[in-house]
C-alpha cells in the first residue's frame, strides 16, 4: 500500500520535471525525471524523482535492465504500488517496441516533382480545393504534411500566422506550398501568386523559407519555382 502522497504539484519550480519538459523539451530531462512524470508522486518522505533515482540505482541507472523487473518486484519499492508498477512496464514496452520498429527514412525534396509525387496522391484527385503546407528540416526532408484548409471548387482560405505558427511548433527552416486544381487547370490564378508572395515575405523575417509553391492536378503539376514566379 503506498503512503501519503507527495505530489507534483507540491514540488519547488526547480523540482517539477513536467513544468521542465514544456519549458525546455524533453531532452532536457534525466531518466530519473521523465519516469517521475509517469508515476506523478512519491512517498511521504520521497519526491517521485528520488524516488526514481534509487529505482535506477538499482539496476546501475540501466533502464534495459529496469524495463525486466517484473510487477512484483517493481512493487518492492516503497511509493510504488500496483498503478505505477503498471504505467512503468507500459511505458518502458513502447520504448522496447520502438527500438525494433524500422527507421522510416524521411522523404528528401530534391524537385518540384518529388513534391508531386508526394502530394498527388494526398490531393491530385479531390473534388474540391485544398491547401497544404509541407514543412522541412534543414536537410530539405519532409518532417510534417498538414492540411491548412479545405475549400469548394474555386477555392480556399489561407491563414499566414497559421502556417508559421506550424512551423515554429515543428521546427521547420523551410516550407512548401502546395495546392490542388480540381478543374484540372494548371494556371495560377492571381490569388494563388498574391498568397505566395505574402507568405514568402512573411516567412523572411522568421528566416523560414518558401521553397516552392505546386500546384498539382490529376497527371500534372505546375511549380512557382520551375516558371520563375517565386
Amino acid at each position: 500500500m503506498e503512503n501519503a502522497p507527495f505530489p507534483i504539484s507540491s514540488w519547488s519550480e526547480d523540482d517539477k520535471p513536467r513544468e521542465k519538459l514544456m519549458l525546455k523539451g524533453k531532452n532536457a530531462l534525466s531518466d530519473a525525471e521523465l519516469i517521475a512524470i509517469l508515476i506523478g508522486s512519491g512517498s511521504r518522505n520521497e519526491t517521485a524523482v528520488d524516488l526514481s533515482k534509487r529505482m535506477l540505482a538499482s539496476v546501475t541507472q540501466n533502464l534495459n535492465a529496469l524495463s525486466k523487473l517484473s510487477l512484483s518486484q517493481l512493487m518492492q519499492f516503497r511509493g510504488i504500488g500496483e498503478a505505477k508498477a503498471i504505467t512503468i512496464i507500459a511505458a518502458l514496452e513502447l520504448g522496447r517496441r520502438r527500438r525494433v520498429e524500422e527507421t522510416v527514412e524521411l522523404v528528401k525534396i530534391t524537385s518540384s516533382k518529388v513534391i508531386f509525387d508526394v502530394m498527388q496522391p494526398i490531393i491530385g484527385e479531390l473534388p474540391h480545393e485544398e491547401f497544404w503546407i509541407v514543412y522541412l528540416n534543414n536537410s530539405n526532408k519532409v518532417i510534417s504534411k498538414t492540411q491548412l484548409s479545405k475549400g469548394g471548387i474555386t477555392g480556399t482560405v489561407v491563414d499566414i500566422r497559421l502556417v508559421f505558427k506550424m512551423a515554429l511548433e515543428y521546427g521547420a527552416t523551410s516550407i512548401v506550398l502546395c495546392h490542388n486544381h480540381p478543374s484540372g487547370s494548371l494556371k495560377p490564378s492571381d490569388a494563388d501568386i498574391q498568397i505566395t508572395q505574402k507568405l514568402k515575405r512573411a516567412g523572411e523575417s522568421l528566416e523560414i523559407a518558401i521553397l516552392d509553391h505546386v500546384i498539382v492536378t490529376e497527371t500534372s503539376y505546375f511549380s512557382f519555382v520551375d516558371q520563375g514566379i517565386l
